[in-house]
C-alpha cells in the first residue's frame, strides 16, 4: 500500500480532526492577534477605528480559513502545491500590468473589497511547492548539480518578479525562506557556501554601482542602507523613521509608560505606527516586559510548530511545516531588528501584530497547512 492510499484511508473523522486540531498553537496566535487589537487601538487614540475593527473581522476571516485548511487532508495540499505557485506567480504578473500604486510601489491587486498583496502569497506557495519537490525527489539526488538548480530557478522567478515592484523586504525574504527549506531538505553546504561568497561579491558589486549609468539599486534603497549605518546623517528625512523608533524603544523602559501613554504615537512622531513600527509603540507602552512578553508568544508558536515537523511521518508535512515556521520566524525577526536599527528599513511588517489584510489572512492560511500536517498524521 502506498502512502498515499494509507494517509486517505487513515483520514479521521470530523470529530476527531476537531480533537487533533493543535489548540494551544491556535491559542497562541489568537494571543498574538490581540495583542494587535490592542496596539491598534491605543495607536488609533483609543478608537476602534479606523483599524482595530477591520482588523477584528480579517482575524475572524482568517480563522476561518485556518480552520477549513486544516480540515483538508494534508496530501491534497501537496497535490496542489505547483497549482498555487503558478497561481501566485500569474497574479505576481498581474500587479506589473494592472496593480495599485502605494507609497511609490505597485504591489496590490484591487479587488475591491480588500487589496491583494500577490507577494505575501508567493511566501506561503513556495514553501508548498519546495516541499512536494523534495518529497518527490529521491533523497540521493537532492545535492545533484541539476536537482538543485531547479528549486533555485522556483525561487529566483518569483523573487525577480517581487524585486520589480520594488519590494526589496520580500525579495529577500523569500530568497532566505526558499534557501533555508533546501538547506533542511538536505542540500550540500557546499552550495551555501558559495552562495554566501557570490553574496560578498554582490554586495561589493551593488555599492560600487551607486551613481552611476547601471546602478543596481533604487535611490532610496541607496538612502535606507546609509539611514542603517548612521541615521543621525539625516535625523529629519530618510534616518526620521529609524530616529524616532529608537527614541520610543528607550524611553519604555523596563515596565513602559502605560498603555495608551506612549508619547511618540500619541503625538505622531512615529511614522507607519499602526504597520511596520507598531512593536515600538508596544515597547513604549509596556516596556521590555510587554516587547519581551511578545517575542515568547512568538517562540512558543515555533515551538509548538516545529514539535508537529518532529511527529509528522512524511517529508511534504515536515517540510512544509519547517518552511512555514521559517518563514515566520523571518518575519517578526526581521521587522524587529529592522525597528531596533539592526537591520535596514525594508518594510517587513511585524506578523499578526501590524495592519494589514493580505499578510494577516495567508498566514492564517499557512497555520492552517501546519494544522492539516497535525491532524492528518498517521496515528
Amino acid at each position: 500500500m502506498s502512502y498515499l492510499e494509507y494517509a486517505v484511508k487513515s483520514t479521521p473523522s470530523g470529530f476527531r480532526k476537531i480533537l487533533y486540531m493543535n489548540w494551544p498553537l491556535t491559542l497562541l496566535l489568537i494571543s498574538v492577534a490581540s495583542a494587535g487589537f490592542l496596539m491598534l487601538y491605543s495607536v488609533a487614540g483609543g478608537s476602534f477605528t479606523p483599524w482595530v475593527e477591520p482588523q477584528v473581522k480579517r482575524f475572524g476571516l482568517g480563522l476561518a480559513v485556518m480552520f477549513v485548511v486544516a480540515f483538508v487532508p494534508i496530501w491534497f495540499w501537496r497535490n496542489m502545491a505547483a497549482v498555487a505557485y503558478l497561481v501566485s506567480i500569474v497574479l505576481l504578473i498581474l500587479v506589473e500590468l494592472v496593480g495599485t500604486v502605494g507609497m511609490g510601489a505597485q504591489r496590490w491587486i484591487d479587488l475591491g473589497f480588500m487589496r491583494l498583496q500577490p507577494s505575501e502569497l508567493m511566501k506561503i506557495t513556495l514553501v508548498m511547492l519546495l516541499a512536494a519537490y523534495y518529497d518527490w525527489l529521491p533523497e540521493q539526488k537532492t545535492s545533484r548539480p541539476f536537482w538543485v538548480l531547479l528549486p533555485v530557478i522556483m525561487i529566483l522567478v518569483p523573487t525577480f518578479l517581487v524585486l520589480r515592484q520594488p519590494d526589496l523586504g520580500t525579495s529577500i525574504l523569500l530568497l532566505a525562506a526558499g534557501g533555508g527549506l533546501m538547506f533542511l531538505a538536505g542540500v550540500h553546504w557546499a552550495y551555501f557556501a558559495a552562495v554566501i561568497a557570490a553574496a560578498v561579491g554582490l554586495v561589493s558589486t551593488v555599492f560600487k554601482s551607486r551613481g552611476t549609468e547601471w546602478q543596481l539599486l533604487k535611490d532610496y534603497q541607496f538612502r535606507r542602507i546609509d539611514t542603517f549605518l548612521d541615521p543621525s546623517t539625516d535625523p529629519l528625512g530618510a534616518g526620521y523613521h529609524i530616529t524616532q523608533s529608537k527614541i520610543a524603544l528607550g524611553s519604555g523602559g523596563w515596565s513602559g509608560r502605560g498603555f495608551m501613554q506612549g508619547t511618540q504615537s500619541r503625538l505622531n512622531f512615529l511614522p507607519e505606527k499602526h504597520t511596520d513600527f507598531i512593536f515600538t509603540t508596544l515597547a513604549e507602552e509596556f516596556g521590555f516586559v510587554g516587547g519581551f512578553s511578545l517575542l515568547i508568544l512568538y517562540a512558543l508558536i515555533l515551538v509548538f510548530c516545529m514539535a508537529t515537523a518532529l511527529a509528522t511521518k512524511d517529508r511534504f508535512s515536515s517540510l512544509v511545516t519547517l518552511g512555514i515556521s521559517l518563514n515566520f520566524f523571518l518575519f517578526f525577526a526581521v521587522n524587529m531588528s529592522m525597528v531596533m536599527g539592526l537591520a535596514p528599513v525594508v518594510g517587513v511588517p511585524l506578523p499578526m501584530v501590524s495592519y494589514g489584510g493580505s499578510a494577516m489572512l495567508v498566514l492564517m492560511a499557512a497555520f492552517g497547512i501546519v494544522h492539516s500536517a497535525n491532524i492528518h498524521r498517521p496515528r
